[in-house]
């Protein structure tokens, strides 16, 4: 009978790699442990593998491989399109991988700064410029990096989410992360640098990042001493559906208003 292809003795070490990876940890397998689920010395693995960081790095090269494929697909696609061919196609990847990226989640890092490593990087940087779009201002570069995080690290941490489900509830939240704001809201958060932009974990970061994206009427607004000024009956409705929505957190609605937390909260909380 002859042998599979897919059974040569390189795949055979890779396999057994893996599988050992998945019970004791990377830094707690040895090729002497591998060589013995094979029946095969050290040295013969070493001919294959002169180091046990090539293992690694064999194993996470199908994932590199696809991620970049995706990348220099969605590369000749116009903006939007290209952002949500690599979106969803990063999603799929991921899933594809599921079992090597959750094993090697905490390891990826021992590949070093050899060629896989800059391959990884070069990635990071693609991506992030298709999903911000052309011309992107900090706010959509952070963001488009916080959407491959939403498209990446549920992944590892969901593990008995079956690929369906958890696809679905990756992709909606990228589209909550990347969706405009409410009509009301949008004004004081945009302008010439600043595209359509939102985000669920926002709150936690606007009052920081708002230097270059609020008018200077609101920022003065904001500073302005003593009662806070009043919102309109508009601006309370929609500060109460952000809320309710669970979109934003009260700094970010009242970064969005041009107002104080006090403000808000005043609103939020009358009858």
């Amino acid at each position: 009978m002859t042998a599979d292809p897919a059974d040569d003795t390189r795949t055979r070490i890779l396999r057994a790699a893996l599988d050992l990876f998945a019970e004791h940890g990377y830094q707690r397998t040895s090729l002497r442990q591998i060589g013995e689920r094979l029946r095969l010395t050290k040295t013969a693995i070493l001919y294959h593998f002169p180091a046990k960081e090539h293992l690694l790095a064999a194993l996470v090269e199908p994932l590199v491989a696809d991620l970049e494929a995706l990348l220099d697909s969605a590369q000749t696609q116009p903006g939007d399109r290209a952002r949500w061919t690599v979106l969803e196609g990063w999603v799929d990847i991921m899933l594809a991988h599921r079992r090597p990226l959750g094993m090697l989640f905490h390891d990826i890092a021992l590949i070093g700064r050899g060629d896989t490593y800059h391959r990884l990087m070069e990635i990071a940087m693609r991506a992030n410029d298709l999903i911000a779009g052309p011309n992107a201002g900090r706010r959509e570069r952070v963001l488009a990096m916080q959407a491959v995080g939403a498209c990446s690290d549920p992944i590892v941490f969901f593990i008995d989410v079956p690929d369906e489900v958890l696809r679905a509830d990756m992709l909606d939240g990228v589209r909550r992360l990347l969706a405009p704001l409410p009509a009301a809201a949008a004004g004081p958060l945009t302008d010439g640098a600043v595209g359509t932009h939102t985000d669920a974990a926002a709150g936690t970061h606007a009052d920081a990042t708002l230097g270059s994206a609020t008018p200077a009427g609101a920022a003065d607004r904001r500073r302005r001493p003593g009662r806070p000024p009043a919102l309109g009956r508009e601006q309370v409705e929609a500060a109460r559906r952000m809320h309710a929505a669970g979109t934003h957190s009260v700094d970010a609605i009242a970064a969005a208003l041009g107002v104080s937390r006090a403000t808000v909260y005043r609103h939020l909380t009358a009858p």
